[in-house]
């Protein structure tokens, strides 16, 4: 009998995990953070389920915090057995988990200051960077595409899921009482046709699939309207002397809209000296990683590549190494484009931007990625008229641009056409990673198309598969 419990993602898009038990051993599929609402700090804390001394392995997706954020809090707690991943998710889960100890670091600073004013007992953080460091000495690489002994009785084969760069579903066969299974997690499945990465890869067998929802019951705009616009709001911006904020993913999308900047200046559309600040040296990072790993190039980035052409067309490229410099950036009015972390706006130096920013109605915010429910992007994205940013009351007159097409998640068709190869051997299909509204309209999709019956469990539920 195998026991599947789910230890977050369950009607939201954070705090990915499952805990796969078989007669043999115990495995961890993720371990992500929660983001968003004014809990999410203490729901981080959890370990829900797991038990870090019983564990016999963890298996990484791929490096986004929402998937990995937790995975420290396990060897704080005592877990010292191995951590699989692809080469280049391991890559960058170092640099992120790093970045995160970092901020948490500073974030408590200030709020910690704020507490004792106020009388209040002292946060402690989620975790530390030693505790960082004691992770990525557990780190193992898997090879995409190849099957390995993770744990007794259980092997993983990781393959494409075209999201970021590295980045996986996994095909684990365990044994079953003599009997063999096979679970599918798709992790987060990317778009096909995107920049730089390969397409997803369709699973082909399955007793139970666990799958994302997040683009549930719709999908996203046209690639190529999507870009079409992205190129028009920075010319525009460009000509009329505007400043462009853009909060961005430092693992993947920094990456694709630095793509489509070089593309415009190739085109045109933005002069090639235009002043391109990156206020990210984790996403300056995270890019020199993509940079050491073209064997995961698709061809038109393996082309580009072989003729050294997108840094050298963003003569204006500058990365912000400094605090220092990036306060340098709100204290001078000068056109600009600024990419920043975080995607959805809950933390880092991105906050800070839109605070200086979005009161003025000279500048641009291109929102680029998914915004989960509670976030500052989320506002945004819901047209607020104010926000409020370190307790402060801040008027929203900034043009907001939702740009949903450079998500990195397949929208509703391409998830239902992701099962196509698998659902005629009928598995228990699990959805997971979507708010209740996405998986309901995915689970509809999937029961008129295959005629099976998706299950939606909710935070802590198992299921059993016997």
């Amino acid at each position: 009998m195998i026991r599947i419990a789910f230890c977050g993602a369950a009607g939201e898009v954070t705090g990915s995990g499952y805990l796969v038990e078989t007669p043999t051993s115990r495995v961890l599929v993720d371990f992500g953070i929660f983001q968003g609402g004014p809990d999410a700090r203490e729901r981080s804390r959890s370990l829900g389920p797991v038990d870090p001394r019983r564990l016999d392995a963890v298996v990484l997706t791929h490096a986004h915090v929402d998937h990995s954020g937790r995975l420290p809090l396990l060897t704080a707690a005592g877990y010292a057995g191995p951590v699989y991943a692809s080469h280049a998710t391991l890559d960058l889960t170092e640099i992120l988990l790093a970045d995160m100890a970092r901020l948490e670091r500073e974030d408590l600073k200030r709020t910690n200051r704020r507490r004792r004013r106020a009388g209040e007992p002292e946060l402690e953080p989620l975790y530390t960077p030693a505790d960082v460091d004691r992770l990525h000495s557990r780190a193992r690489p898997l090879r995409i595409g190849q099957t390995q002994a993770i744990a007794r009785g259980a092997r993983a084969r990781p393959f494409e899921a075209g999201h970021i760069l590295g980045s996986t579903s996994l095909e684990l066969t365990v044994d079953d009482g003599g009997r063999e299974r096979t679970l599918v997690f798709s992790g987060d499945v990317g778009p096909c046709g995107a920049p730089i990465l390969r397409d997803p890869e369709r699973p082909q067998r399955a007793d139970l699939v666990v799958m994302e929802s997040t683009y549930g019951g719709r999908d996203r705009a046209p690639p190529g309207e999507t870009i079409e616009r992205f190129k028009a709001i920075v010319e525009h911006a460009a000509k009329a002397r505007e400043r462009v904020i853009i909060p961005a993913f430092a693992v993947g999308r920094t990456q694709v809209i630095l793509y489509y900047l070089a593309e415009a200046v190739r085109e045109g559309r933005l002069p090639r000296d235009f002043p391109i600040y990156l206020d990210s040296p984790m996403a300056d990072k995270a890019t020199q990683v993509v940079i050491d790993h073209p064997e995961l190039y698709d061809e038109e980035a393996t082309e580009l590549r072989r003729r050294r052409q997108v840094r050298a067309d963003l003569r204006g490229l500058r990365v912000t190494e400094s605090v220092q410099d990036s306060m340098a950036l709100n204290d001078s009015d000068h056109p600009c484009i600024v990419i920043s972390a975080s995607g959805m706006c809950e933390g880092g130096r991105i906050v800070h931007h839109l605070r200086h920013n979005l009161w003025r109605p000279d500048a641009n915010v291109l929102l680029v990625g998914y915004m989960a429910e509670g976030t500052l992007g989320r506002q945004l994205a819901e047209a607020v008229e104010r926000v409020q940013i370190f307790g402060e009351d801040v008027v929203v007159r900034a043009q907001i641009h939702r740009l949903d097409g450079f998500s990195a998640h397949a929208g509703h068709s391409e998830l239902l056409e992701w099962l196509r190869d698998v659902a005629p051997s009928r598995p228990r299909v699990v959805l997971t990673h979507g708010e209740d509204a996405a998986r309901a309209a995915l689970a509809d999709g999937i029961a008129a198309r295959y005629g099976i019956a998706a299950e939606r469990p909710r935070l802590d539920e198992t299921v059993v598969l016997e």
